[in-house]
């Protein structure tokens, strides 16, 4: 993933574990637990937890996680994700809170009906773990598949949102 010049940094202590959550002048483009895959390498980010997108989207986590916010209201950066894991990520949007769906159903809502690995490497490399529900995804016969920050975290949050 390519991550804007302008990005910045702030950590916020969610129920679940440390989180870095990250902007950009364009929006909000990271949010991950630390220690899950793919979390790129935010050492040279300047921390700025005065920026108002940060400010903004530790509030609604707050919120989120003390079951006050059903959906995030923020604007979004996706442009460090390719053409295709873009397109993954807005279908993901989609979902409501307390709903799943599956790679297979994911796949054909983006027109891709035959990419469902594809998809399923997209959903992977979320970069904004939450507030883009990738943790909604479920297999194929409903079983918890991988979620890049754990297991327990994606039972947790379907958990508390009361899709399981």
């Amino acid at each position: 993933m390519k991550f804007d010049s302008s990005i910045a940094q702030t950590r916020y202590e969610s129920p679940l574990g440390p989180m870095i959550v990250a902007a950009t002048a364009r929006g909000l483009a990271g949010v991950w637990f630390e220690g899950q895959r793919h979390l790129p390498d935010s050492s040279a980010w300047p921390h700025d937890p005065a920026h108002p997108v940060l400010k903004q989207a530790v509030a609604q986590l707050h919120e989120y996680f003390a079951g006050k916010r059903t959906t995030f209201d923020l604007p979004l950066d996706l442009q460090g994700g390719t053409a295709f894991q873009q397109s993954v990520w807005q279908a993901l949007l989609s979902i409501p809170r307390g709903g799943t769906t599956s790679y297979g159903v994911l796949s054909q809502r983006i027109g891709k009906p035959a990419a469902v690995r594809a998809v399923g490497a997209a959903v992977g490399r979320n970069p904004l773990s939450i507030v883009v529900p990738c943790h909604r995804v479920l297999g194929a016969d409903g079983s918890l598949t991988g979620y890049a920050g754990g297991l327990e975290r994606k039972t947790a949050l379907l958990q508390l949102e009361g899709a399981v």
